[in-house]
This record gives structure tokens, sequence and C-alpha cells, in this order.
């Protein structure tokens, strides 16, 4: 993780140093703003992985060394039956519609989006995927 945090504490220091010569040279509020909120992003990332990086073990891709074969292992665990995205998915279409077309979209949008995302919290607390 170390040097994901370099890398984007860099990309962070080259994000201000554009939005400083974007803003003299354009005098464009709107762009020189986003750059500026992508410097704040891009040092928050960094920051959060080179404090992280401290504080867990070393990865293989911190050591010079290593092979691909070293950092194989379990990425964590993905359901892969889960109905329920499916349901946000089109909660949150109807949602945004309910935006460009009328808000009384939403009042059909919110049930399915409460539904699919209880849903998705506690899929695995009841029925047959129960692992408690």
């Amino acid at each position: 993780m170390k040097i994901q945090g370099k890398m984007f504490m860099w990309l962070s220091f080259f994000f201000l140093a554009m939005a400083v010569v974007y803003g003299l040279w354009s005098k464009e509020p709107v762009g020189t703003t986003a750059l500026v909120l992508s410097f704040g992003l891009s040092i928050m990332i960094g920051f959060y992985l080179g404090f992280t990086a401290r504080r867990v073990d070393v990865g293989a891709q911190d050591n010079k060394e290593a092979d691909v074969a070293n950092d194989a292992g379990e990425v964590g665990f993905f359901s892969p039956h889960s109905w329920q995205p499916l349901a946000l998915a089109v909660g949150g279409a109807l949602a945004f519609m309910g935006v460009a077309i009328g808000w009384w979209l939403m009042y059909f949008s919110a049930p399915i989006l409460l539904i699919g995302l209880w849903g998705w919290v506690f899929e695995y607390y009841r029925g047959e995927n129960r692992t408690q």
C-alpha cells in the first residue's frame, strides 16, 4: 500500500500545480475548482493509504523482489446469487427518472429502494443462506 499512497500524493501535487497554472492562465473558476477538488480528493486518498500502510503487514506490491504469485489468495467474499442489486438498480433508475419526469415518481421508487436495501443488508440473516 505504500507505493499507492506515494502515487496518490504525487498525483495530488500535480493537480495542485495544474490548478494554479490553469487558474492563472484561463481565469475560469469552474475548471480551477475541479482541479482543486481533485487535489483534495487525491491527497485524502494518499494520506489514507499511507496511514494504513504503516499499520498492516507489508504486501507483495511493496517488495521489489516479489513475484506475482506472492499476491495470490482470497480477495474476499462476493455473493454469487443475490437479486438485491437488481432491485436497487430499478429503484435508483426510477428515482433518477423522477428528477427528470416528476417528483411523484419518487413515491414508487422509494419502496423499491428500501426493499432492495433491506434485502441486501439482511440476505444472510434469513432463509436458506442463513449463516448463524
